[in-house]
């Protein structure tokens, strides 16, 4: 969706539901998207990206 097209959405609700912009969400985007007035920002890059860490315990005799 549009920045332009979510402050349209975020007039629409007018304050009757939290408004939550989630998918294809960037880090170089979001302060942009922030400005359009919804509540809650998902960036899904955050965990889709992270590389595993093995943590695992091994208990030797």
């Amino acid at each position: 969706m549009s920045s332009a097209l979510m402050i349209e959405a975020v007039a629409l609700i007018n304050k009757r539901a939290k408004i939550e912009a989630s998918g294809n969400m960037t880090l170089k985007r979001i302060r942009k998207v922030a400005s359009t007035g919804v509540d809650y920002i998902s960036i899904g890059a955050l965990t889709h990206s992270v590389k595993a860490l093995d943590i695992s315990q091994r208990i030797i005799d």
